[in-house]
């Protein structure tokens, strides 16, 4: 196939319907969640609101919890340093942005491209880190299933064949129009609409479904009067 034919297939047809499946998906999981039958309280609740209990829950769960581990170590940071540095990456890169700019109209200044290496460069490593983790830990290894791996891969593919795109600064491509080598553009694209697709499905849901657990717990716990 020709390289631009390729090319206009990811950027037309197939990004077209990766989204509306990833939309759809999204919607149907979400609805899931507001759905799921709810058990009714029997006893009186201990606090008259549970709004402190049910943020508190959510911001404090962000963090380590003490005591769980006498000191900081890579297996406790190492998920901040992929979840931190890919949303630098999606967010906070020139062609990124624009791509969205010209697909929804929203834009925001970009990031210095020497920032944008770093946190791309991080990502890729602690993500290789995860997968080591993963498979030399027991516990890890026995707990992990097809799920773990197929999301494990698809996000890494998107970074890898991202950052095969990078060949000039982000100032070039935006005199140039964001043009940048059809192939590679098109492998790039279609890495990202295979985890679109992916994404509702598959364990990276929990980018939605951990808050709905943490404030469900958090109001859980401050009905009973104790911080979670």
């Amino acid at each position: 196939m020709d390289p631009m034919d390729l090319l206009n297939l990811a950027r037309g047809p197939l990004l077209a319907a990766s989204v509306l499946i990833f939309v759809l998906g999204m919607a149907w999981r979400t609805v899931g969640l507001i759905r799921r039958p709810k058990a009714h309280a029997i006893s009186a609740p201990r606090q008259a609101s549970t709004q402190a209990g049910v943020w508190g829950a959510v911001l404090r769960h962000m963090l380590p919890r003490a005591g769980t581990r006498p000191s900081p170590t890579l297996a406790t940071l190492n998920p901040y340093f992929y979840h931190l540095g890919l949303a630098v990456v999606v967010f906070g890169y020139a062609p990124h942005i624009a791509f969205l700019q010209r697909h929804l109209g929203v834009g925001w200044p970009a990031l210095p491209d020497a920032v944008m290496y770093l946190a791309a460069a991080v990502t890729i490593v602690s993500l290789l880190v995860a997968l080591a983790m993963r498979l030399m830990d027991p516990t890890l290894r026995r707990i992990s299933g097809a799920d773990d791996y197929i999301s494990w891969g698809l996000l890494f593919l998107v970074l890898f064949t991202g950052m095969a795109l990078i060949d000039k600064p982000s100032s070039a491509y935006a005199a140039q129009g964001y043009v940048s080598d059809p192939t590679r553009l098109a492998l790039h694209l279609m890495a990202l609409e295979l985890l679109l697709v992916w994404f509702p499905f598959g364990k990276l849901f929990h980018a939605v479904s951990w808050f709905a657990g943490r404030a469900q717990f958090g109001a859980f716990m401050a009905r009973r009067g104790v911080r979670a």
